[in-house]
């Protein structure tokens, strides 16, 4: 029987807030505001729930006359309001000091088991899943123990084909995506299989081993692909056809050609010889990359001379380029990670080209952003002859656009999650994933539905394949070959460094992951083809924020302080932390993107102002302005009317077909000197006439600030490129500057092939967010836990006490000031009124003043003892009565 307790340990946020009705989010919010004593102010049973706020009781217990659902009263107010908000944000925030909730259960996490353990972990959690879903299997030949099943889910809907060929782990096959890529032989339907059919067979039966009784080809799922024989026993086979395939029996077959060679023996003599599917994929790939072995080296030697580079496409190639297509082509299945602006467009139209003139492909899919779409489309019919498609229209329109019979095929991520029955159909021969990172979070649904299309070759384009964790990588590789990095639980043992709860501590074996992604991922940074760049120059302007907005910025650091002093974070605790870090972000702008109120405080805006009136007049500046928010534009849009400046702005509003023709006005016309955008410009735009880029504020995200640098340093620019980057000084906004750098560190360990990082210590999890949260909010760090932390520490304890030192020094200077000024009226004779001025001075200063942890007075240098505040309260009385 469910109870009230059941119902309230399994409620959410998004249940909370409908229960609560349209306003649901704001009360839950507003309710929060209220502390609650639980032991005092709250009863709890298995049938009610009861707070009691002094002004008004709010009751919640079931309505067993509704199917159970939750009835929730309030003694005072008849409707919903913020007493029934105090009280589900109680119960969201405090589960378990309820009594609705456990602590995390303890257990040993995998990336800290053995080899062996880490197996018997994976294998048990599959037995597990085994028990619990509804599976149904369907013996495709009842008789037999060892045949071909069919195995369904019923909750899924979804079936896959097993072959049972023995009891041993790696005897069995399944046509489920796990079973070929976690390496273990064995995967959750084969358990099941192999469950359900021993209890039907006799032990006779279940002894008798499997002999094959044609032969086949086959691909053994094992720590490597191997391509592997059936073959019957000698009495049963043709002494020719004996002959023939017994070189390749019981081993990994590598000689191709021989294979192929006893295939047409025994298909001459009439013998039918069964090749499954994924071998046959495995033999045509096998054969391609033979095949385009010796063009890609003749390629990939000197690609500054080879003629492809103008005669591949309708420009002229630079050698980087060509290169990258060799690779990209000559693999197959690959991701090209250049930096921003680097021209992964055309080296994605390259590489069809190139794969359309030796394997004959014909159906090319592009998946990109919104955005881009018309960007590829342009790029496509500027750089080749082929045919282009981007599907538009409605849910009803767009199935028949796939397949068009156009080569290209252009459509956005959305549009593959809605319209994935009518893709798959196509048989595609390349699919193009641009800005791969929308696939980053493996466990999205957009991630399993793209991953889900097959083609024989595949392109990911992406200048950030790693934002911040090494997980977004593991995603996107997937996509390429989802058994390079292996399956996800030993990819995460041998990659991460964990604590006992399984908290991410770092990262290790970067080196054998780099060795790992060799072969598929090709990385070129800026440095190295500058020479075919203009130079870049990055100037960050420090500002100092108006007392309001650093009253703003105190009352947000006080909620973070608070909520990160807690063991265990909450639902409503993280929602709350990520409303206190933007508001914290936003008033660094303005604190009138806080709280709406006019005029607004903003030191921004004034140096801003600054800026560009410098800038314009400056001849031939081109300006792109990003802010993350578009009020913030809205703020800065009154300084460059001011100006007199003409400009064209991008944010989220602005539909996809009119974007085009704002980035066109900008480029082309001399007059439009700035392009204002949210990060919604920041990605897929061409803008090389800009030769300036402002940034207003700092993302979270290192990629994103590329992605809008990118937009004007990128090739095809012919001039230097000056970056400013705005920021307000004493706020969280500053230690962003040190936080960009941090993960930083981790993509470039990971893609440039160069790098001699094998390890990069990188706490995550709720405790490395405390712990980046305090150093963001200035407090000192813990303890050292290695040496080259202890280290950097030592390095800031450093720098900590030469400024105390300069500070004292500087109060002292300040003391022997005062006492100059002292002896210049020293024949002033001492009165009860320069007594009385000296103490009120005394008592003035002493407002101004503050202890530190060390016991000094400071105001903006150390005063080192009263002793000389007494000295200069005492000169400043002469000299105020000298003038009496």
């Amino acid at each position: 029987m469910i109870t009230l307790k059941d119902k309230l340990s399994h409620l959410s946020y998004q249940q909370a807030c409908k229960l609560l009705g349209a306003k649901g989010k704001q009360l839950i919010m507003a309710g929060g505001k209220y502390d609650v004593d639980i032991f005092d102010q709250v009863t709890i049973n298995e049938n009610l729930f009861e707070l009691n706020l002094g002004d008004a009781v709010v009751s919640i217990s079931m309505n067993p006359e509704k199917h159970q659902k939750l009835d929730i009263n309030c003694s005072v107010c008849p409707g919903f309001c913020e007493h029934k908000g105090a009280a589900i944000s109680l119960i969201l925030e405090e589960k378990m000091t309820l009594g609705l909730s456990a602590p995390p259960p303890e257990r040993i996490p995998m990336e800290s088991l053995s080899e062996e353990a880490l197996v018997q972990q994976a294998i048990e959690d599959r037995t597990e899943r085994a028990k619990k879903e509804k599976l149904r299997l369907y013996p495709l030949e009842p008789d037999k123990l060892w045949a071909d099943y069919i195995i369904t889910s019923q909750e899924s809907g979804k079936s896959y084909r097993i072959a049972l060929r023995g009891w041993e782990r790696g005897a069995s096959y399944c046509s489920c995506p796990d079973f070929k890529k976690n390496t273990l032989g064995t995967c959750k339907h084969i358990i099941y299989a192999l469950n359900k059919v021993s209890r039907k067979f006799n032990k006779k039966i279940k002894k008798t081993p499997f002999t094959p009784t044609e032969i086949c080809i086959y691909i053994h799922y094992g720590e490597i692909l191997e391509l592997r024989l059936l073959l019957p026993d000698d009495n049963d086979i043709n002494p020719e056809i004996k002959k023939a395939f017994n070189p390749f029996k019981d081993k990994h077959i590598i000689d191709i050609k021989g294979l192929l060679k006893a295939i047409k023996t025994a298909d001459n003599l009439g013998v039918d010889v069964t090749v499954y599917p994924d071998a046959e994929e495995f033999i045509s790939r096998t054969r391609f990359q033979e095949k385009m072995e010796v063009l890609v080296a003749e390629i990939r030697q000197d690609p500054k001379r080879h003629p492809l580079r103008k005669q591949l496409l309708k420009a002229e190639l630079l050698p980087y380029q060509l290169d990258g297509i060799a690779f990209a082509a000559g693999c197959g299945r690959s991701i090209l990670a250049d930096d921003m602006g680097l021209g992964k467009t055309i080296q994605g139209i390259g590489v069809a080209e190139l794969l359309e003139r030796n394997t004959g492909i014909s159906k090319v899919l592009v998946i990109c952003p919104a955005s881009l779409k018309s960007q590829w489309r342009i790029e496509i019919n500027r750089f080749s002859e082929k045919t282009c498609q981007i599907v538009l229209g409605s849910a009803k329109d767009r199935p028949v656009q796939y397949d068009s019979g156009r080569f290209f095929t252009i459509c956005n991520y959305e549009q593959v999650l809605r319209d994935f029955l009518s893709i798959e159909k196509v048989q595609w021969d390349l699919i193009i994933l641009d800005e791969a990172q929308r696939i980053k979070n493996w466990e999205a649904k957009t991630s399993r539905i793209v991953k889900s299309l097959k083609s024989p070759f595949a392109l990911v384009l992406s200048g950030t394949p790693l934002e911040n964790k090494i997980d977004e990588l593991f995603s996107v590789v997937e996509f390429i070959d989802d058994r390079r990095l292996g399956p996800a639980f030993r990819f995460f043992n041998q990659h991460k460094v964990v604590d006992e709860r399984g908290k991410v501590l770092g990262y290790k074996n970067i080196d054998t992951l780099r060795k790992r992604l060799r072969p598929l991922l090709l990385r070129r940074t800026r440095g190295q083809v500058i020479k075919e760049l203009p130079p870049r120059t990055t100037t960050i302007i420090r500002i100092t924020p108006t007392e309001e907005q650093l009253d703003l910025q105190k009352g947000y650091r006080q909620i973070i302080q608070t909520i990160l002093q807690k063991k265990y974070l909450t639902e409503m605790d993280l929602m709350r932390l990520q409303k206190a870090l933007l508001m914290c972000r936003m008033a660094a702008n303005s604190t009138f993107l806080v709280d709406k109120q006019s005029p607004g405080y903003s030191s921004k805006l004034e140096e801003l102002d600054e800026l560009i009136n410098q800038l314009k007049a400056e001849e031939d500046r081109k300006i792109v302005l990003f802010s993350e928010w578009t009020t913030m534009l809205n703020l800065i849009e009154p300084i460059l009317e001011k100006h007199q400046l003409n400009f064209v702005r991008l944010d989220g509003s602005v539909p996809q077909k009119k974007r085009q023709a704002l980035m066109n006005q900008f480029q082309n016309d001399p007059d439009c000197t700035l392009f204002i955008a949210t990060n919604a410009g920041a990605t897929g735009l061409n803008l090389q006439s800009a030769n300036t880029v402002i940034n207003i504020d700092l993302p979270w995200n290192p990629a994103v600030l590329e992605q809008r640098i990118g937009r004007a340093h990128r090739m095809g620019q012919k001039r230097p490129v000056h970056v400013f980057l705005l920021v307000t000084e004493d706020t969280l906004e500053e230690g962003l500057l040190a936080t960009l750098s941090a993960k930083h560190e981790l993509s470039l360990a990971v893609l440039d092939s160069e790098s001699d990082i094998d390890t990069v210590d990188l706490h995550t999890g709720m405790e490395d967010l405390k712990r980046r949260l305090e150093i963001l909010l200035g407090q000192k760090p813990d303890a050292p836990e290695d040496e080259s932390m202890k280290a950097q520490v030592e390095k800031e304890a450093a720098v900590i006490a030469r400024k105390k030192k300069i500070a004292k020094a500087g109060g002292q200077l300040m003391g022997a000031a005062f006492a100059f000024i002292g002896e210049m009226f020293s024949n002033e004779e001492e009165s009860e009124k320069t007594d009385a001025l000296a103490g009120a001075f005394k008592t003035k200063l002493l407002d101004c003043l503050e202890k530190d942890d060390d016991g000094e007075l400071k105001m903006t240098i150390a005063i080192p003892d009263e002793g000389m505040l007494d000295n200069m309260a005492q000169s400043l009385a002469k000299m105020v009565g000298a003038r009496i």
